[in-house]
């Protein structure tokens, strides 16, 4: 299966992800956020790094339980800007 090439917008959003994660897990760690939403630690790096900038949902879910966070606010922070501009048409 190929996947398709992420657009620069879709690439941004998974960083917005990754960042808004970092900031949410504070102090704790790495190891002990991805414990707690049963994800290994490396996908959660690659998550919060932007390496990985489409997790699945059920992934987004658990991180989201793990640190407090609801889904609105997640979906939230990463919503295209108001004017649409940077966004992947759909057909």
């Amino acid at each position: 299966m190929v996947r398709t090439p992420l657009t620069p917008w879709e690439r941004q959003r998974g960083e917005r992800f990754g960042a808004l994660l970092r900031r949410a897990r504070g102090g704790r760690s790495m190891t002990e956020v991805a414990a707690a939403a049963g994800v290994s630690a490396e996908t959660l790096r690659k998550i919060e790094t932007g390496r990985a900038p489409t997790p699945a949902f059920f992934t987004v879910a658990a991180l989201a339980g793990a640190l407090g966070l609801s889904l609105d606010e997640l979906a939230a922070a990463c919503a295209p800007p108001a004017d649409g501009e940077g966004q992947a048409l759909s057909a």
